[in-house]
C-alpha cells in the first residue's frame, strides 16, 4: 500500500466545539485525509462550531455528527486539536470526557495538540505516561501523575502529543505512523484510578 494511503479504511473522530484552534483542526485533518483515513468531525453542538484564529474568531468548522449520536467503537483513532477555549469547554461535558475515555480503555490510538491534553487529565489517562503540550499545562499533567517533557512531539504506547502549531508537521507525522499501527493494550480505567489515588496519598 502507498504510504500516503496507509490509513485507507480507517475512521478518525475529531472531536472539538466553539474555540478551537483552526490550524490545530484542518491541517492535521488534511494530513488524515490524504493518508486515506475517513475523518469525522464530532462536537457536542450541531451544525457548525466557531474556529479560532491569530488571536480572534476565524470561519466557522462543520460539524459531521453529534457527540451523542456517536461511540468511541464507531472509529479506529481519536484526534483532539486545541485552542485554549475548546478543550476548557468540552472537559466539562462528562460526555466529552466519556467519549475520550473510551478510546484508552480500547487502546485505540489518540493524538492531542497544544491545550488538548486538558482532555486527557480530565479524563484520568494521564497517570504513567510521557506527554508534551502547551507549556502552561505542565503543573497539571504532573500532578495528574504524567511526566511532562518539551519535545515538539512525544508518542507512549498509542498516545501522541505536541506543543503549539509550529509542531504540526512532526505531529501529523507520527499521528499518521500511530493510527496506522492501530491498537495498543488497554488500560482500563482501574488502573488509571488506583495509579491517582496512589498519587494523592503519596507523602512527597
Amino acid at each position: 500500500m502507498a504510504a500516503e494511503k496507509q490509513l485507507l479504511g480507517k475512521r478518525v473522530a475529531i472531536l472539538a466545539t466553539d474555540g478551537v484552534e483552526r490550524v490545530e483542526l484542518l491541517e492535521p485533518r488534511k494530513a488524515l485525509d490524504e493518508a486515506g483515513a475517513r475523518t469525522v468531525v464530532v462536537s457536542p453542538k450541531t451544525g457548525k462550531i466557531k474556529g479560532w484564529e491569530h488571536g480572534q474568531w476565524g470561519d466557522d468548522i462543520l460539524v459531521d455528527q453529534s457527540l451523542d449520536s456517536v461511540r468511541a467503537d464507531d472509529f479506529d483513532a481519536l484526534l483532539l486539536p486545541g485552542g485554549v477555549m475548546n478543550p476548557d469547554r468540552l472537559r466539562q461535558s462528562e460526555n466529552a470526557v466519556q467519549f475520550v475515555r473510551s478510546f484508552f480503555d480500547a487502546g485505540k490510538p489518540v493524538a492531542a495538540i497544544c491545550h488538548a491534553p486538558w482532555m486527557l487529565v480530565e479524563a484520568v489517562v494521564v497517570a504513567g505516561r510521557t506527554l508534551t503540550s502547551w507549556p502552561s499545562l505542565r503543573t497539571d499533567i504532573r500532578n495528574a501523575g504524567g511526566e511532562w517533557v518539551d519535545r515538539e512531539v512525544v508518542t507512549d504506547e498509542g498516545l501522541v502529543t505536541s506543543r503549539k502549531p509550529d509542531d504540526i508537521p512532526a505531529f501529523n507525522r507520527k499521528m499518521i505512523e500511530e493510527f496506522a499501527e492501530g491498537l495498543h493494550e488497554p488500560q482500563p480505567t482501574s488502573v488509571r484510578l488506583e495509579r491517582s489515588a496512589d498519587l494523592r496519598i503519596d507523602p512527597r
